[in-house]
């Protein structure tokens, strides 16, 4: 079914030149709102024909004509509408007037006084009345917000089909294997970067394989108490932050990201490792999980110390047996005070060199088999921590197995 329109372009009151009969206007409402007369009266007037032809013209002119006289009836003798936001002294009686694509509304009868009227202007765009969703993701070069690309939504499969780029730089981030690669180098052809023996071990295939499946269990010999024990400490530090979103860094193949995820805590977990075997098997552990939702999940490539987000976007940030194989746990450390918000909490876990209950006669020796690895004392990582940036430093130590946490002030 066709509307009916006309060409006419002329204006359709000297009052109101702004208003032809072929006028449109965006999709708008205007509400009257009033204590004493709660109420509202609703006119609505549509044309509408199966087809235009020839020998319906003349009804149709004739039934323009005559709406257009009901129209300038109703408006000649009543005082034209206040502009929006405006109060006046008259409520009035509410008609709505639509003639083909024109819609609006009058209000008249000045002789209602003593009381207030106020309209409101109320969009109704169904772009509008879908929620935004706002990436959290930025460059890792000049930390600019990037543009994304692609289908909506924070989860796994949405972030993989989508294209992310840098107005700024110019530099442009696709997904590959299932993560999103946001390291300095992605999309580089003539230009690798090697990392230190202790970063790059565990890019190998073979090591992320054997992570899950015995190498991490071996942790308990020095005071480790388990990663259910780990997970349930650092949700006790994180209380702060709950409903935020959440970083998991170094977080290998994903043993705390998908518990973080899986606990529903969080409106968002990114699980972030330099590793790209690591998260491919982050990725297949996540699907033989049936318990796992991907809808506030994503994997992302990214280096510790140019994390790519905002400054003061990140709630929570957490880093599991991770401290002491960063390159620069310095610039790490400098880096996630920059990405955590006011009021953001950091916890950690790590080896320690030695604690304050090893003998004196050992710690040499433990320094030098340690050599390969970026051991610290208790007293070191506060130091680190506070130097940062960070305060309220808390810790729990048991054994060689430290666990850590600082505040964003």
């Amino acid at each position: 079914m066709a509307m009916a329109s006309t060409s006419l372009h002329q204006s359709l009151s000297p009052k109101y030149p702004h208003l032809f009969h072929n006028s449109r206007f965006p999709p708008t409402r205007l509400r009257f709102t009033s204590l004493r007369f709660p109420s509202t009266i609703r006119a609505t007037s549509a044309v509408s024909l199966e087809s235009v032809k020839p020998s319906s013209l003349v009804s149709l002119f004739s039934l323009s004509v005559l709406i257009a006289f009901c129209f300038f009836f109703f408006c000649f003798n009543t005082k034209p509408p206040l502009p929006l936001q405006e109060k006046w002294d008259g409520c009035g009686l509410l008609r709505e007037v639509g003639i083909l694509n024109v819609s609006f509304v009058i209000v008249n009868n000045p002789d209602w006084k003593g009381f207030s009227s106020e309209f409101q202007l109320e969009e109704l765009s169904t772009q509008q009345s879908q929620t935004l969703e706002v990436d959290p993701f930025a460059c890792p070069i000049c930390y600019q917000p990037l543009i994304r690309k692609g289908p909506t939504g924070f989860n796994l499969p949405a972030i993989y089909r989508s294209g992310f780029k840098c107005n700024r730089c110019n530099k442009t981030y696709s997904s590959k294997e299932n993560y999103l690669d946001l390291t300095i180098t992605a999309g580089m052809k003539g230009y690798t970067e090697v990392k230190p023996v202790r970063t790059e071990l565990f890019r190998s295939p073979l090591v992320s394989f054997l992570y899950e499946r015995g190498w991490r269990q071996n942790f308990n010999q020095s005071g480790f108490p388990g990663p259910d024990e780990e997970f349930k400490m650092a949700q006790e530090y994180f209380k702060p932050t709950e409903g935020g979103l959440l970083v998991d860094v170094s977080c290998g193949s994903g043993l705390f990201s998908r518990k973080f995820a899986k606990s529903g805590t969080y409106s968002k977990v990114i699980a972030l490792d330099f590793s790209e075997n690591m998260l491919r098997q982050c990725y297949d552990f996540i699907k033989q999980d049936d318990t796992i939702s991907t809808r506030n999940l994503a994997l992302v490539r990214a280096d510790v110390s140019r994390l790519p987000f905002a400054s003061g976007s990140v709630d929570a940030i957490h880093a599991g047996a991770a401290l002491h194989c960063w390159p620069s746990a310095s610039n790490a450390v400098a880096e996630i005070c920059r990405a955590l918000r006011s009021g953001g909490v950091f916890v950690g876990t790590t080896f320690l060199q030695y604690s304050s209950t090893t003998s004196w006669i050992e710690r040499p020796f433990r320094e030098r088999i340690m050599q390969n690895y970026n051991y610290f004392t208790e007293e070191e990582i506060e130091d680190l921590c506070t130097t940062c940036g960070l305060t309220s430093y808390t810790r729990i130590v048991q054994r060689s197995f430290i666990m850590f946490s600082a505040q964003k002030p």
